[in-house]
C-alpha cells in the first residue's frame, strides 16, 4: 500500500469520517480538518501529498483557500480535489479553472473517490498512484516494497527505496538537494541537504550489481536526475 498523506479539509462530520476512513483503508495516512483556516494551519505544520477540499466551509469557501494555494510556491503544486454539492457545469467550471486537479460531486461512492485519487495521482505525482512504476530496466512494486530488475530482487534501504521512487515518477527531472529533501523526507523534516548525497551513494552501490547505477545521474551546480542519457 502507498504511504502518500491525504489532508481532508470538510465540515460535515459524517462526510469527514467516511472520506478518511475510506481512504485510511486503501493506505494512505490522513490528517483532517473542519475549517479553511484549521486546513491552512495543517498545510503550513506538513505539506500533504493531495489535499481533498470541500467548498462550502464555516469561515471561508474553499475554493477562496484553493487560490491561496495556488498563489504560493510551496503549495502551488499539491494535487487539490475539489468535494463539494455543487454539481453544475459552471461550479464546476469555476473549480476546475481557479486549479482544482478534479471536481467530485456529493453524495459520491467510496470506490468512486478512491479512483479519482488515484487518477489524480498518476498524472501529478505518479510515485504515490499504489501503480507499479517502470523505467528503463528498473521496476518498482509498492505494494510489495520491492525492487526488480530483470526478475531479479534488487535490496535497497527504505530511504533509498523511497528517493527512487520518487524519481521514477519523475524522469528526466532535475532536483535540486532541497527540493528532494522536501518531497521525499518531507518539507517538515530538518535534516541536512548533503544527506541526499549519502542517499544517492547508497542507490547507486544498490544498481551497480544489475549496471543501472548510471541512471542516478549529477547535473553540476544543480542536482540530480534519472535518466538514460548520456550525463552532460
Amino acid at each position: 500500500m502507498t504511504s502518500a498523506s491525504i489532508l481532508v479539509i470538510e465540515d460535515e462530520p459524517a462526510i469527514q469520517e467516511l472520506v478518511a476512513y475510506t481512504c485510511s483503508t486503501q493506505g494512505f495516512t490522513v490528517r483532517r480538518a473542519d475549517s479553511a483556516r484549521a486546513g491552512r494551519d495543517a498545510i503550513d505544520r506538513e505539506l500533504p501529498d493531495m489535499v481533498l477540499l470541500d467548498w462550502m466551509l464555516p469561515d471561508k469557501s474553499g475554493i477562496e483557500l484553493l487560490k491561496d494555494l495556488r498563489s504560493h510556491d510551496r503549495t502551488k503544486v499539491v494535487p487539490v480535489i475539489m468535494l463539494t454539492a455543487k454539481g453544475n457545469e459552471a461550479d464546476r467550471v469555476v473549480g476546475l479553472d481557479t486549479g482544482a486537479d478534479d471536481y467530485v460531486v456529493k453524495p459520491f461512492s467510496p470506490r468512486e473517490l478512491i479512483a479519482r485519487i488515484r487518477a489524480v495521482f498518476r498524472r501529478r505525482a505518479p510515485e504515490h498512484s499504489g501503480d507499479a512504476l517502470e523505467y528503463g530496466p528498473l521496476m518498482i512494486d509498492p505494494s510489495r516494497h520491492e525492487v526488480l530488475a530483470g526478475g531479479q530482487a534488487i535490496k535497497m534501504g527504505l530511504a533509498e527505496f523511497k528517493l527512487l521512487k520518487f524519481l521514477i515518477g519523475h524522469p528526466d527531472r532535475v532536483f535540486s538537494r532541497a527540493q528532494l529533501l522536501d518531497s521525499v523526507w518531507g518539507d517538515h523534516v530538518f535534516i541536512e541537504e548533503r544527506t541526499v548525497d549519502v542517499h544517492v551513494l547508497r542507490l547507486r552501490k544498490a544498481l551497480a550489481p544489475v549496471q543501472a547505477h548510471g541512471l542516478i545521474q549529477t547535473v553540476r551546480g544543480m542536482g540530480y536526475r534519472l535518466s538514460t542519457r548520456p550525463e552532460q
